[in-house]
């Protein structure tokens, strides 16, 4: 067996990651087109765990990938982030940074990370722009001055509450195709970050969830933007491909 096929694959990942990243919302690219891009990733992540056999990942050392938010205060993409590292197969936490300021650290194999690092910058750039848009629109203009901090929150929420169930859905028909080859990937990865997670003895707080005000008019035109977004044009299709050229290999 090649050991150094693990390395090589994940710099080949990165690179391609980085080649999507560029193409995304700060250079001009649809919220539409930059969504698309997380089906490529995550056509690009299973071909990764296909390439590597079961030894190779037990063996992958696990990583921590820190999203920074620059905010003090909650952001939308708070509300997404648990399906983000679903999504990617990780763990992840909210912590506070030297200058007071929330971040999340994701928490798994170093493919993983580096997927939901991107997903979560993704979402949180088309989130931000999506609500800019919202707050030119004609119904935005019906709110009255003291109601527009609420319909702002209410839009964000209803988009990210969106995105997420997009994107539960999308891991779950990956899951699917990965278990029809009977290699039982998902079960083998998450045994192995569960085990480096435990070592690392972090005490967790399991933060209760408050009830929020919402305007249901607001948060409906934001889980339409969510909902409009396409994540996964042709993601099965490509993900059979990929398998289909990929020899399972033993443990």
């Amino acid at each position: 067996m090649n050991q150094t096929s693990n390395p090589a694959a994940l710099d080949k990942l990165k690179l391609r990651i980085q080649a999507l990243r560029a193409k995304t919302i700060a250079n001009g690219c649809t919220e539409d087109e930059a969504l698309s891009a997380a089906a490529k990733v995550a056509e690009l992540l299973d071909r990764h765990d296909l390439s590597l056999s079961d030894v190779e990942l037990r063996a992958s050392p696990c990583e921590r990938k820190v999203y920074e938010t620059h905010r003090k205060k909650r952001i939308p993409l708070d509300d997404c982030i648990g399906a983000i590292a679903r999504f990617s197969d990780c763990r992840v936490w909210r912590e506070k940074s030297a200058a007071g300021e929330n971040r999340y650290v994701f928490f798994g194999l170093g493919a993983d990370v580096e997927v939901a690092h991107y997903l979560a910058e993704l979402i949180d750039g088309a989130v931000r722009a999506e609500l800019g848009r919202f707050k030119t629109s004609v119904d935005y203009s019906r709110f009255r001055h003291q109601e527009r901090h609420l319909a702002n929150a209410s839009f964000a929420l209803g988009m990210v509450a969106s995105i997420a169930d997009k994107l539960v859905a999308i891991k779950a028909g990956r899951d699917q195709v990965n278990e029809s080859t009977g290699r039982g990937l998902v079960v083998l990865k998450t045994s192995v970050v569960d085990a480096e997670f435990d070592k690392l003895d972090l005490k967790m707080r399991t933060q209760r969830s408050t009830s929020r005000m919402v305007s249901m008019t607001a948060y409906e035109a934001g889980g339409a933007a969510g909902a409009s977004l396409a994540i996964n044009p042709g993601l099965g299709k490509s993900l059979g491909a990929a398998q289909s050229r990929t020899t399972a290999k033993g443990s």
